[in-house]
C-alpha cells in the first residue's frame, strides 16, 4: 500500500490494523477543529483512519452512564476530522457499526446501506447514527468512507473479540447474527483504500453466527469448556441483533468469505494462541 496512512486510535481495532499494514498511529486527543487540523499537518497523511470509539469498559451499557465521553468519541470527534480532511484534502476513513438497527427475524431480509438506522434504544447507538448520517452525507460529495463492522470475530484473544466475550458466559443466546472476521476486514479495508472508494459499507461475512456454531467448534480443542443455549427473548437487556449485507461491498469487487469457512481457521488459530 503506497498511500501515507495515519491511524487514530491505540485500541483494539486501531493496533490491529497497525499490524497489518504500513502505517502510523496516534492516541492524540482530538477536542477541537485546531486538533484535527494539528494532526495533519504534524503527521501529513494521505488516509486518516478513524479507530476512535468508546463502547463502554464493560459494555455499551457503560454509554448511558458517560453520555459526554461517548458523544465526544463516536461523533464529534469523526465530525471534526471529516472537517479538517475536507479542507486539507485527506481521505478519510471511519470505522462505524451494525448495530443501529432492529430487525424483524421474522421477515429476515438482510440489511442494506440503503436502509435508514432506526436503533435509538442505547445511546452507543444513536452516537453512532449521528456521525455516521453525517459522513454519508459527505461523502456524496467528498472523500469519506464509512465502514460497517458488526460483532467483531478475530482469530487471537482480545477483550473485544465477540469469541473473548462469548466465553465468559455459561448461557448463551441462539439467535443468528452477521459478524465481521477481522482478517477478512483488514483485507477489505485495504482493497478499498486501494481503489479510493467512498460511501458506507457493510464490512461483514456471507451468512450468520450463533454463538453455538462457533462454541461446537471450540469445545473439539478444549471439551471441558460448558454452556447453555437459551433464546434471545429471555434476555432483559437491550442489545441489537440483526443480520446485514455486504453485496454492496461485492459489487465494488471484494468478496467477503462466509462465516462457514472462517469458523474453523478462527478457532484454531486462536485457541493456539491462549
Amino acid at each position: 500500500m503506497s498511500k501515507k496512512i495515519l491511524i487514530l486510535g491505540k485500541g483494539y481495532i486501531g493496533n490491529r490494523l497497525l499490524e497489518s499494514m504500513p502505517a502510523e498511529i496516534t492516541a492524540d486527543r482530538v477536542n477541537s477543529l485546531a486538533d484535527a487540523l494539528g494532526l495533519i499537518e504534524k503527521y501529513n497523511p494521505e488516509v486518516i483512519i478513524n479507530c476512535v470509539g468508546f463502547t463502554g469498559e464493560r459494555n455499551v451499557d457503560d454509554c448511558e452512564l458517560k453520555p459526554e465521553k461517548t458523544l465526544q468519541a463516536n461523533t464529534i470527534v469523526p465530525l471534526l476530522l471529516a472537517e479538517a480532511c475536507l479542507r486539507k484534502n485527506v481521505k478519510l476513513v471511519h470505522i462505524s457499526s451494525g448495530c443501529i438497527y432492529h430487525f424483524d427475524y421474522n421477515k429476515p431480509t438482510p440489511i442494506s446501506e440503503k436502509k435508514e438506522p432506526d436503533y435509538f434504544d442505547l445511546y452507543y447507538s444513536r452516537s453512532k447514527i449521528y456521525s455516521e448520517q453525517a459522513l454519508e452525507t459527505l461523502s456524496r460529495q467528498y472523500n469519506i468512507l464509512i465502514l460497517r463492522i458488526r460483532l467483531p470475530l478475530d482469530n487471537r484473544p482480545a477483550s473485544k473479540n465477540v469469541l473473548t466475550k462469548v466465553l465468559k458466559f455459561t448461557k448463551i443466546i441462539d439467535t443468528p447474527n452477521s459478524i465481521t472476521y477481522i482478517p477478512d476486514f483488514i483485507d477489505a479495508l485495504k482493497y478499498l483504500i486501494k481503489t479510493d472508494a467512498r460511501g458506507l459499507f457493510n464490512v461483514t461475512n456471507k451468512g450468520t453466527l450463533t454463538y453455538p456454531d462457533i462454541l461446537k467448534i471450540y469445545r473439539r480443542y478444549r471439551p471441558e469448556f460448558q454452556y447453555e443455549v437459551m433464546s434471545h427473548k429471555g434476555l432483559t437487556i437491550k442489545r441489537t441483533n440483526l443480520i446485514m449485507t455486504s453485496r454492496k461491498l461485492e459489487q465494488a469487487g471484494f468478496k467477503m468469505r462466509s462465516v462457514r469457512d472462517i469458523l474453523e481457521e478462527c478457532v484454531k488459530e486462536y485457541v493456539s494462541r491462549l
